[in-house]
């Protein structure tokens, strides 16, 4: 798809206020570590992650959303009466019923004619967020929509520290690894039609999508049933098997994103990809052709965020003087499932 009236009007962003560091988390797991002859500081080594953030204890992720949120719009200088579409797209939800973008469009005071609600699709769900305005954008039924989003790993982290130690088999503790890269973080991206204001935002140029669905069972984070009637939340990843498919499928998505943007690989001037860890990003942009000084990353200092990280990269990226006006960029986004997502901006 092609879009000629879509902008990134601005990018919003919270984190949270506590640092993590992977040697506490190694810490914790010292029996484990001892009992697998795991030396310390492996983790880190594998995933290329020394910290990430959490929330305080009960924090409200919808209050995430809305501090984000509250950034972006006063970015824009947009009216939030103006917002005429809300889309939570966190993989973290308050609650299955409501919509988490409920209660974040009621603290921010969005239109009433707006459409509020959420999407879910692993860690592509701001982004799938975007095209879902953007499409409505193109066709001139809005001018103005806001995708949100608050992750946080605290909660599964606490699970799979306690599980691993539990559990104690080298089998549990390989299919919970990826459960430690996991980080917080709020964003919110506004995007328009560029009327709002005299100089328009970055616009967005084309996006490409391309599924690989029968590797849905990869990795999985949901609750499974436990004695009684009670149920725990639980995580698994085949690492290995995600890597290695991931990178056959961004190989595939990233071909059909040229064609329809009409660029070649080497008009691309900077890469914002999904923040997993040093394996993936080395392995994706290897593949890709895509010289690593083109790429920007947080992963080291905020581990992977879900839905979060690709979009708060890309403001830091902006803040840092990475991404420039005139900058061939592509966000590169991937999700388990496996679905990938790439869209194109003119910065």
């Amino acid at each position: 798809m092609r879009y000629m009236k879509v902008y990134l009007e601005a990018i919003g962003y919270e984190l949270p206020p506590l640092v993590v560091t992977t040697g506490e988390l190694e810490e914790r797991l010292a029996p484990l570590f001892a009992k697998l002859h795991i030396p310390e500081g492996q983790v880190e080594e594998w995933t290329g992650i020394r910290e990430r953030r959490w929330w305080e204890a009960g924090y409200p992720l919808s209050q995430g959303a809305v501090e984000a949120a509250r950034k972006a719009i006063r970015q824009s200088g947009i009216s939030p009466r103006d917002i005429e579409i809300l889309i939570y797209g966190g993989v973290c939800r308050e609650q299955f019923e409501p919509a988490t973008a409920c209660r974040v469009a009621s603290q921010l005071g969005i239109s009433p004619d707006a459409e509020i609600f959420d999407i879910s699709n692993a860690c592509l769900g701001v982004l799938n967020g975007i095209v879902e305005v953007a499409n409505r954008i193109e066709l001139g039924h809005i001018r103005a929509g806001l995708v949100v989003s608050a992750e946080s790993a605290r909660e599964i982290n606490e699970f799979a520290i306690e599980r691993m130690l539990r559990k104690g088999t080298m089998e549990y503790f390989v299919g919970a690894l990826a459960t430690l890269t996991g980080g917080s973080g709020a964003v919110a991206v506004l995007v328009t039609d560029g009327s709002f204001t005299g100089t328009p935002g970055h616009r967005l140029v084309g996006s490409a999508a391309c599924a690989d669905p029968e590797f849905h069972s990869l990795c999985r984070w949901g609750m499974e049933r436990a004695a009684g009637e009670h149920y725990i939340m639980t995580m698994c990843t085949d690492s290995v098997a995600v890597l290695k498919n991931g990178v056959e499928l961004g190989k595939r998505t990233w071909k059909r994103f040229l064609r329809i943007m009409g660029w070649n690989a080497g008009d691309v001037d900077r890469t914002i990809c999904h923040q997993v860890g040093s394996s993936h990003q080395e392995a994706i942009l290897k593949a890709l052709g895509i010289a690593p000084e083109k790429d920007f990353v947080t992963y080291p200092y905020l581990g992977n965020m879900g839905t979060v990280s690709l979009p708060l990269t890309a403001a830091l990226a902006d803040e840092r003087g990475h991404l420039r006006k005139g900058h061939r960029t592509g966000f590169l986004g991937i999700g388990s499932g496996l679905n990938c997502l790439m869209l194109g901006w003119e910065w």
